[in-house]
């Protein structure tokens, strides 16, 4: 009897942020013999939260080289990659005319120039091992009109393009490409926002189901994209009915 094939492995990019917590406990649970990888830029920090997984690697997923190697790297090591996920990202809230220009550049850099590398690595390495599946994040704000997110609104919508997009290219390839677009997520990246009682009553306000959202919920989301077999360029908004429900008060 034949040896079952190894199974491929999972990268999960900027692993060690509130999401990726919660995505690598869920996956843990949900596949238990998927290979997990996680990378980010701060290989201490990975370390520290993931004391346990053994696969760990410092990548700054701006740095188009430095995504190609962790790539190549990979392949070598690993085999074959099964499923991406992109992580990495920021907010900035701030009108259009006070936002500074290394400001702009920053939002764009490491959220939109970020995924288009992920992108660009994930494929040229799906390609020859018979496809895969990538997630990329993007925002709600990239769907509604909201004030004051016009850097972030730009980079996210610029991922939803590039997910649209690139699935059309490598479709035919066997490879997958989705988004999650998350309303305001309670991470340590908003925590700022969310430690303010006004401000979080104020962002509870604005979803329609009246609350913040959980990292769960977007790890479970991830999860099911990752898992399922016949989804691609499809934007999935987990966000309480932000981008899509206007409702009275």
């Amino acid at each position: 009897m034949e040896a079952p094939p190894t199974p491929k492995s999972c990268l999960i990019i900027g692993a060690s942020g509130g999401i990726g917590k919660s995505l690598v406990e869920h996956l843990h649970s949900l596949h238990p013999t998927w290979p997990l990888v996680l990378a980010g830029r701060n290989y201490d920090s990975l370390k520290e939260t993931f004391p346990c997984q053994p696969q760990c690697y410092s990548v700054d997923a701006t740095d188009a080289d430095a995504v190609s190697i962790l790539f190549k790297t990979l392949t070598e090591t690993h085999g074959a990659i099964g499923s991406v996920v992109h992580l990495v990202g920021s907010i900035l809230l701030k009108p259009a005319h006070t936002t500074k220009p290394e400001e702009w550049d920053a939002t764009i850099l490491q959220n939109l120039t970020s995924a288009f590398n992920v992108v660009r690595g994930a494929c040229k390495s799906m390609m020859p091992t018979g496809g895969g599946s990538i997630v990329l994040m993007s925002s709600a704000a990239a769907r509604i009109g909201l004030p004051n997110h016009d850097a972030i609104a730009a980079a996210k919508a610029g991922v939803i393009g590039l997910t649209l997009s690139a699935a059309a290219t490598y479709a035919k390839k066997g490879i997958r490409i989705n988004c999650v677009a998350p309303g305001l997520v309670d991470t340590p990246l908003a925590a700022k926002l969310l430690s303010n009682p006004a401000s979080r009553s104020a962002s509870e306000a604005m979803h329609p189901l009246g609350q913040i959202i959980a990292p769960e919920q977007v790890a479970q989301t991830i999860g099911w994209l990752l898992s399922t077999s016949n989804v691609t360029g499809q934007i999935i908004g987990v966000d309480g009915g932000l981008a899509s429900l206007k409702v009275s008060q």
